[in-house]
């Protein structure tokens, strides 16, 4: 996982990527587009797989979207995800002054509308119409036309039950969120899913589970702290979120987030941080050293996990990345 970079920046890591043995690289969006540094990294580096993941969905057309997708998918020779979003009410409307309610049915839609479009785009007649968005007109002038790859899967950032079932529903895959350790994944995320395929009659093995995982990892406690301490603020950042409480409360951490939000209300980054236990650290995340990191991973995520997200792999210690590639050459091994 990467959070995009200046774009003078992505060409040099995009190469150091693809030459430690990491399959891809997978972009957040915050400041900075997704889009734009995955478009940088496909350049110079094609042979990895590039998602977003995920991409704010309302603030874009589905047809805009769609074309960035369809060419993105053509710079890869086939090897982007197209990973989807809601962000939250606040950003939506307040930030890029767009439509927000109701997430959910929307977002439903604007999958079906992107998928609509890349039929469009092979030849199809247009004519998506759904609740939120309307889709009616394209001639070849304005198509970007066939490209010589699949259609762009398309991916769905989810974390309630509506959303997975959505996201079996209509989604080629799923983006777990980085608290979804392995007792929600397999209480919530993987029946879900199966539900709302088996509801369009669809093989849920036909929709991909991407889990991010947290990662603490070195060959001494010293080396790994450095993680933990990393992983316990970024637990505490998103253990504040309401939407979230049910994660904690049924892995045994009843109350978590309504003490950190007490904290971050007073503006407190520390005690948030500090409501985080070593028990929250053992459940939400996976610690070892570098030699027992790719079985443990196996073991933990094996028939859950279609694909691992190595979450904060380059937010710590970016010089760690040819052992991380490592990892990931053994996971391929290990799960061959």
């Amino acid at each position: 996982m990467l959070t995009p970079r200046p774009l003078q920046q992505m060409a040099p890591v995009a190469k150091a990527v693809a030459a430690s043995g990491v399959d891809g690289i997978l972009f957040t969006e915050g400041g900075r587009t997704a889009y734009l540094s995955a478009a940088a990294a496909a350049v110079a580096a094609p042979s990895l797989a590039l998602s977003t993941g995920v991409a704010v969905a309302f603030p874009r057309s589905p047809m805009v979207t769609a074309q960035t997708a369809w060419e993105l998918q053509e710079a890869t020779g086939g090897r982007f995800r197209l990973g989807l979003g809601t962000q939250v009410r606040t950003h939506v409307v307040r930030r890029y002054g767009v439509p927000f309610d109701p997430p959910g049915p929307r977002l439903r839609d604007y999958v079906l509308a992107v998928k609509a479009c890349f039929a469009g785009f092979r030849g199809a007649p247009l004519d998506h119409r759904g609740d939120y968005y309307e889709l009616t007109w394209l001639n070849r002038q304005w198509s970007p036309g066939p490209i010589d790859a699949p259609d762009p899967k398309v991916d769905v950032a989810a974390v309630n039950p509506w959303m997975l079932r959505m996201a079996g529903q209509v989604a080629d895959g799923v983006h777990v969120h980085p608290i979804g350790e392995p007792g929600y994944l397999q209480r919530h995320v993987v029946p879900n899913v199966a539900q709302g395929a088996a509801e369009e009659g669809r093989d849920p093995a036909d929709v991909a589970i991407i889990v991010p995982v947290n990662i603490i990892v070195g060959d001494t406690d010293e080396e790994r702290a450095h993680d933990r301490e990393l992983l316990r603020g970024m637990l505490s950042f998103y253990g504040s979120t309401p939407n979230y409480a049910f994660i904690w409360d049924e892995a045994g951490f009843e109350g978590t987030t309504e003490r950190i939000r007490r904290h971050q209300k007073a503006g407190d980054a520390a005690a948030m941080a500090a409501e985080i236990t070593d028990d929250h650290i053992d459940t939400f995340c996976t610690e070892a050293t570098w030699g027992e990191l790719a079985p443990r991973l196996v073991d933990k995520y094996q028939g859950v996990a279609s694909r691992l997200v190595f979450y904060n792999a380059l937010m710590s210690h970016p010089d760690r990345l040819e052992r991380f590639g490592e990892v990931a050459r053994e996971i391929r091994f290990l799960t061959a």
